[in-house]
């Protein structure tokens, strides 16, 4: 009986560690493609174009799993998750581009060993909030999406992460098929009593051209590597966590237009939960995929 009471409060544990890494997806829905487009020119420069009253909506679906071992038993969790986002522009903001973000739906399902999580979501849906976004993709400022909040059984969440690693980033000098570039990202989160650090670093290749729902894209594809590290309080213990993890991410750029017009991304990841007070260490691998899409005009 106390073994079973042990494990069962072990699995709470997992379960509100597992709640925190809900780790943000750089794309969804892979999109319709043609026929290859002709062979790019000597040098593509490449940048976000946002003329004022520009309108783009995207589409998400992300799905995460987690799978730990906590004294020798096995603990899966699954979380699905989506929504669809309109961005507007509003004009230039010092040399940036200045965007209303309006949260058109946002959905969530966690599947784990304390039973089914759907969070209400209907307060989230309709919300907005303003974002600076540079001419190369750089996320200036989110900090308006921090007040948009939803609750799960495990504590209280913002919609910021989502949105703080949301456009690719772009070279910043003109490209050809086969030329590399390297792009950073950190991302902290903080969340139902834990700090963790996400940093990202992405080896960008210009893999060709391609079209895409009539739009004569770049096709590219990057290769992550991550790191996670936290510290924080669950279930009344500290916990620390760190960890590495690899993916892949093919998304695709309307060269003429300025536009972002889909991804699809996976990752793994693998860490180590250390709670002293219990004097154990869970190991959890993590697997996450998103695919993001611009949803056309009608």
């Amino acid at each position: 009986m106390e073994l079973k009471l042990a494990f069962s409060k072990r699995a709470a544990l997992a379960a509100s560690i597992a709640a925190v890494l809900l780790l943000p997806a750089c794309a969804v829905k892979t999109a319709r493609t043609g026929a290859a487009a002709p062979a790019a020119p000597a040098g593509i420069s490449l940048e976000y174009k946002m003329p004022a009253g520009r309108a783009l909506t995207y589409a998400s679906d992300e799905e995460m799993g987690q799978v730990m071992d906590v004294m020798g038993q096995t603990i899966d969790a699954h979380t699905k998750s989506g929504g669809t986002f309109t961005f507007v522009a509003k004009g230039k903001k010092d040399q940036n581009l200045l965007l209303g973000v309006t949260i058109d739906d946002m959905s969530m399902a966690i599947t784990g060993p304390m039973g089914d999580q759907s969070p209400d979501m209907s307060g989230v849906k309709g919300k907005t909030f303003d974002m600076t976004v540079s001419p190369l993709g750089s996320e200036i400022d989110v900090s308006g999406a921090e007040a948009i909040t939803y609750t799960t059984a495990n504590g209280t969440s913002d919609v910021a992460s989502g949105f703080k690693l949301f456009f690719p980033d772009l070279p910043g000098k003109p490209v050809k098929v086969g030329d590399t570039w390297e792009s950073t990202a950190g991302l902290d989160r903080k969340s139902d009593g834990m700090n963790v650090r996400l940093d990202f670093k992405n080896l960008e290749t210009f893999d060709g051209l391609e079209t895409v729902d009539g739009r004569e894209c770049a096709r590219i594809k990057s290769q992550v590597t991550a790191t996670i590290s936290g510290t924080g309080s669950q279930q009344g213990m500290d916990v620390a966590m760190s960890g590495t993890g690899k993916g892949t991410n093919t998304w695709y750029f309307d060269i003429k237009d300025g536009i972002y017009v889909k991804s699809t991304s996976d990752m793994t990841m693998e860490m180590a939960i250390s709670v002293s007070a219990a004097g154990m260490t869970i190991p959890m691998t993590m697997t996450q995929k998103g695919e993001l899409t611009l949803v056309p005009n009608k």
